[in-house]
């Protein structure tokens, strides 16, 4: 973390004007750069942080230059000072950590040019608050399958409250994956990954149903996380006297996720796998994967404590990262990771690294829009018919079942200390009669969940083209054009619900006179009346009141329904 606090005696080349002074950060591959300061002067000041991810052991070089922009197309360095990481401290809390100022070198006074450097009676200086921060853990996956959740400074691990044994045994069914000899062909291998441990087993070579039976184990540190595994393809093997060797990928062959929290401990499952692709031209099977899996934890009380645990470390609470400052580390992670691995043996190719982090996660998809709507849907479903049966409640639709409301009201009024113990032994009722409908094993990969049977074909094109396009102008203006009309619809929405809201605080604004003069009134008779009324009677009125009889109620909306829905909003004032 790299707080840019401000510098002084800041010279611009162009001495006829003040300089707009930025900073620029680098560390490796990653370029940060803080905005241009507010105030054009030879004293900026910034306070912004550039938090950067930096892998042990720490040889790379933190190169700092402060630019003044010149024009849009054109920046002039005015300083620079390169830092090894090693002169930082290490954090591991909250604590403050002090600032320093460091000399810029003059640019074009480089290393070569000491003696010229020590003839200088004046330097620019920048003032720094940086470290290197082991707090924190460096998410190189998505945070809805994190298979990690430590600190990054291994002080502050705790003892492991579990072990994870999986046993990597077979596939049966692959279909080929490249055309060999004039046949096609599948040279498969697995890789799994739990933690910073990656593994991977040997490939097993022109095979539809390879036989690895290999095993691995993990320590496990927190038993809400996530074991992936994949199985790929090996392009590689007998084509290294092809012109385009370099340049073949590892076709993916399907994924496996497994949950550890939804394993019971000390249980061997034994399962077969459904591997799933997604394709341009549709979902497809590619064959199953058969796994052994056992989680052995060492201690039930701990692992039980574990569960009212923050998710990640406490410096994401205490000092949380933004959002924008999440997916960048997420991506230098992801990067570093790879080619870590790319230079492992034997190696992981930069596609597979990237499958199993699931580096596309948030692109855009209108088949995973599709199916995160009926996924909300599916929660909503449940107050929907609730609301519903509420509703021939209140008009009879079935006598006995309004009666038995009624005599359960009228109980829960005259003894209201009821009320809380009754819903959470209803809970409880539910969750036992819920038991018997358990899942018996780990979930697998749902083709439906994920809308990819009745996913239309353009909408998978667009889903598997490039960033920025690759498609004809005619192809990209008709999906901008049916994005426009979803967009209109969420804009829509979005409209009704700030109207709604603006209704309401338009109660006591006076935005209309009368309106609020109505309220102020009711409001005023409504604590009379409720002050001098016991709170069991005001209750029982205006339940009975909602749950009356249809032969007493109108078809027309009710008064209050009426006076809110005529209540002002701001939409008059909008363009």
């Amino acid at each position: 973390r790299v707080n840019v606090i401000e510098a002084q005696d800041i010279v611009p080349n162009d001495r006829s004007r003040l300089p707009e002074v930025f900073v620029k950060v680098q560390v490796g591959n990653q370029i940060l750069r803080t905005g241009i300061c507010p105030d054009r002067t030879a004293n900026p000041m910034w306070n912004e942080d550039l938090v950067f991810v930096a892998a042990e052991p720490f040889e790379e070089h933190l190169v700092l230059t402060v630019e003044d922009r010149v024009h849009s197309s054109k920046d002039d360095v005015l300083g620079r000072i390169s830092l090894p990481l090693t002169v930082f401290d290490k954090r591991l809390d909250h604590r403050q950590v002090n600032s320093r100022w460091f000399d810029l070198e003059k640019f074009g006074f480089g290393a070569l040019e000491g003696d010229r450097r020590k003839d200088l009676k004046f330097s620019s200086r920048v003032h720094l608050r940086a470290c290197l921060e082991g707090g924190y853990h460096v998410l190189d996956e998505s945070t809805l399958y994190i298979s990690d959740q430590r600190p990054t400074a291994k002080q502050l691990w705790k003892p492991p409250v579990g072990i994870l044994e999986v046993g990597i045994l077979s596939a049966q069914g692959l279909l080929p994956m490249k055309m060999k000899d004039g046949r096609g062909s599948t040279d498969a291998y697995c890789v799994a990954k739990y933690g910073q441990k990656w593994t991977r087993t040997r490939t097993i070579i022109d095979s539809f149903s390879p036989k690895w039976n290999e095993q691995y184990t993990w320590e496990v540190y927190d038993p809400c996380t996530v074991l992936t595994l994949g199985v790929f393809d090996n392009c590689h093997l007998g084509s290294g006297n092809k012109p385009d060797a370099s340049q073949q990928r590892d076709s993916r062959i399907g994924k496996v996720r497994i949950r550890l929290s939804a394993l019971d401990a000390h249980r061997v499952y034994t399962h077969s796998y459904p591997l799933l692709v997604l394709h341009p031209s549709g979902v497809k099977k590619t064959g199953e994967i058969q796994l052994a899996v056992r989680f052995t934890t060492l201690s039930l009380a701990h692992t039980i404590h574990i569960y009212g645990h923050p998710l990640l470390p406490k410096m994401h609470y205490i000092h949380p990262f933004t959002v924008n400052q999440v997916e960048n580390l997420r991506y230098q992670a992801m990067t570093i990771v790879a080619a870590r691995l790319g230079r492992a043996e034997p190696p992981l190719r930069k596609e597979v690294v990237e499958y199993m982090l699931d580096v596309d996660s948030h692109v855009w998809s209108m088949r995973r829009s599709k199916a995160n709507f009926f996924r909300i849907m599916s929660l909503l479903s449940g107050i929907i018919s609730t609301n519903r049966w509420f509703n021939d409640v209140c008009h009879w639709k079935n006598p006995t079942t309004s009666v038995l409301v009624h005599v359960l009201f009228l109980i829960l009024i005259c003894y209201p200390e009821l009320i809380l113990p009754t819903i959470f032994l209803y809970g409880f009722l539910i969750g036992l009669w819920n038991y018997r409908l358990r899942p018996r094993g780990p979930p697998h990969m749902d083709a439906k969940l994920s809308w990819a049977e009745a996913v239309n074909p353009d909408e998978l094109d667009e889903e598997f083209d490039t960033f920025p396009t690759s498609r004809e102008n005619d192809v990209v203006r008709m999906r901008y054009d049916r994005l426009r009309s979803v967009a209109g619809r969420i804009q829509t929405v979005a409209g009704d619900v700030a109207t709604q809201g603006e209704r309401l605080q338009s109660l006591l604004t006076w935005r209309d006179p009368r309106a609020t003069c109505l309220f102020v009134v009711f409001c005023l008779c409504a604590a009379v009346v409720m002050y001098v009324s016991p709170a069991r009677v005001v209750v029982l009125v205006g339940g009975l009141y909602y749950l009356r009889h249809p032969r007493f109620r109108s078809k027309l909306p009710s008064v209050p329904s009426n006076f809110f829905r005529r209540l002002t909003a701001r939409t008059d004032s909008m363009l």
